[in-house]
C-alpha cells in the first residue's frame, strides 16, 4: 500500500465529520430521549459475542452479513453484530429479565459483510426499540407509533407505512402442502414481484384447486385499505389463521390511522421480508424520493425460546444517519468565543463559567496566527479585559 493510499477506508464504511457528527449524535440523543418518555430503558451491548448467541433465531440474512473471527482466550467462534435485535433478545431472557413487559432501546454500530443496498453503508449506527412480554395487537401499535415519532423527530414529515403479515404465507403454503424447497421457491417469486413467474410455478406445483387460487392471487393483494376487503372474499374458505391475520391487520391499520391520519397505509400481503424469523405483522417505513425503507419492524415472537425463554416481541430499528441525513436534523453550530492565553485565574474561572452555560470556548493556542482561518472563522465573539474584568464582545 502506498502512502496515498494509507487514508483510504474501505468499501461500505465511512467516518462522519465534526459538523455532520454533531447533528447525528444530537438526533441520537433525542431519539434516546423520546424513547426514555415511552418508558424504555437503554442497553448497551457488547459489539461481540459468541456466534452460538448472536446468529441464533434471526435468519439466513444475518447469518450471512456477520463477520467472524476466532476468541484467542477461548478458541470460540466470535461475531461481530449485525444486528442488534438479537442481544436485545438475550438481555430479555437472561440479563435482564422480567416477568410482564420488558420496553428496552439501544443506539450502536453494527457491521455488515456486504452492504444491504446498492452503494448502501456497512457500518450504520442502529437504533431502535424492542418490545417484550406483550402478546396483544396494543405492542404493535404502541412500537409502530414509536418508529412514527422517531422519524417525525428526524425531521421527516412525509411518511408511508407498508403493512404485511407473514402468518398469511405460511398458512397458505402449509394448506397447499409444500415442503421447504417448494417455500423457498415461491418465496423468492414473492419477493422479485414476477406475477406471471408466480402463476405458473403454482400451475405446475400446487394440486388443489383452492390452496392454487389462493398463491395465485397473493402478489397481487396490494394497495390501500380495498386491499383487506379484497383479501377477505379471496380467503373466505382459507384457514382461520388467514382470517385472523388480515382482522390483525386491520386493527392495527385503523389504530394508526386515529392517531396518525397525515401517514399513508399501504398493504402488501405477499410481503416476505423477514419470513425467517417473523411471526406475524411486519412493516415499513417508506418516505417520498428515498427508495429503501427508512425503518423496519415487525413481530417475532419466540426468539428468547433459544434462550430458554419463550417470550412475545415486537420493535423496530432504523439507521440513524440515514434519518439524519434525510431529514436535515439540526441547525448550524452556534458560533464560538476565543479566549487569550492567559494566566491569571479570574480569566479561566470566566471561561468555565460561560462553558457551563452551553457556550463554546475555545481557547487560543501560542501557534495560532491569522493562517489559522478555520479555528478564527469559528469564532464570531472573544474575551476582553475590560477594566477588572473579563467581558465577551463581537469579534471585529
Amino acid at each position: 500500500m502506498t502512502q496515498a493510499e494509507r487514508w483510504m477506508l474501505p468499501d461500505g464504511i465511512a467516518e462522519i465529520l465534526p459538523a455532520d457528527a454533531k447533528r447525528v449524535e444530537t438526533l441520537r440523543r433525542n431519539l434516546l430521549d423520546l424513547y426514555h418518555r415511552w418508558g424504555y430503558e437503554l442497553i448497551i451491548p457488547p459489539m461481540v459475542e459468541f456466534t452460538d448467541s448472536l446468529l441464533i433465531g434471526m435468519g439466513r440474512d444475518i447469518d450471512l452479513s456477520t463477520f467472524r473471527v476466532t476468541d484467542q482466550l477461548s478458541g470460540r467462534s466470535l461475531g461481530i453484530r449485525a444486528d442488534i435485535t438479537p442481544q436485545a433478545a438475550r438481555i430479555d431472557s437472561h440479563s435482564f429479565p422480567r416477568s410482564g413487559a420488558n420496553r428496552l432501546c439501544y443506539a450502536g454500530q453494527v457491521l455488515y459483510t456486504r452492504p444491504r443496498t446498492p452503494m448502501g453503508p456497512r457500518a450504520p449506527i442502529q437504533i431502535g426499540a424492542e418490545l417484550y412480554g406483550v402478546e396483544s395487537l396494543y405492542g404493535d401499535i404502541e412500537v409502530i407509533s414509536l418508529m412514527i415519532e422517531t422519524l417525525r423527530a428526524a425531521g421527516i414529515r412525509e411518511i408511508h407505512l407498508d403493512f404485511g403479515h407473514v402468518a398469511i404465507f405460511r398458512s397458505l403454503a402449509e394448506a397447499a402442502g409444500l415442503d421447504s424447497d417448494q417455500k423457498q421457491e415461491l418465496i423468492a417469486l414473492l419477493q422479485s414481484k414476477a406475477v406471471a413467474d408466480i402463476e405458473r410455478w403454482v400451475e405446475e406445483n400446487i394440486g388443489g384447486a383452492e390452496p392454487a387460487k389462493w398463491l395465485r392471487t397473493l402478489p397481487r393483494l396490494a394497495g390501500g385499505t380495498e386491499c383487506l376487503a379484497r383479501a377477505r372474499e379471496v380467503f373466505d374458505t382459507a384457514p382461520e389463521v388467514v382470517r385472523g391475520a388480515l382482522e390483525e391487520l386491520q386493527q392495527v391499520a385503523d389504530a394508526i390511522a386515529r392517531r396518525y391520519p397525515e401517514v399513508a397505509l399501504f398493504f402488501d400481503l405477499g410481503e416476505m421480508r423477514g419470513y425467517d424469523y417473523e411471526t406475524g405483522l411486519v412493516f415499513a417505513a417508506y418516505s417520498p424520493g428515498h427508495g429503501q425503507a427508512l425503518a423496519n419492524g415487525g413481530r417475532y415472537n419466540g426468539i428468547g425460546a433459544v434462550f430458554g425463554r419463550d417470550r412475545a416481541a415486537t420493535g423496530f430499528s432504523t439507521d440513524l444517519v440515514t434519518i439524519n441525513n434525510l431529514g436535515g436534523n439540526g441547525a448550524g453550530e452556534a458560533g464560538a468565543i476565543l479566549a487569550p492565553q492567559d494566566g491569571c485565574g479570574q480569566l479561566w474561572q470566566k471561561v468555565e463559567a460561560l462553558r457551563a452555560e452551553g457556550e463554546i470556548v475555545i481557547s487560543a493556542m501560542p501557534e495560532q496566527g491569522a493562517s489559522d482561518s478555520e479555528t478564527l472563522a469559528r469564532c464570531d465573539r472573544e474575551l476582553l479585559k475590560d477594566g477588572d474584568t473579563w467581558v465577551v464582545k463581537p469579534r471585529g
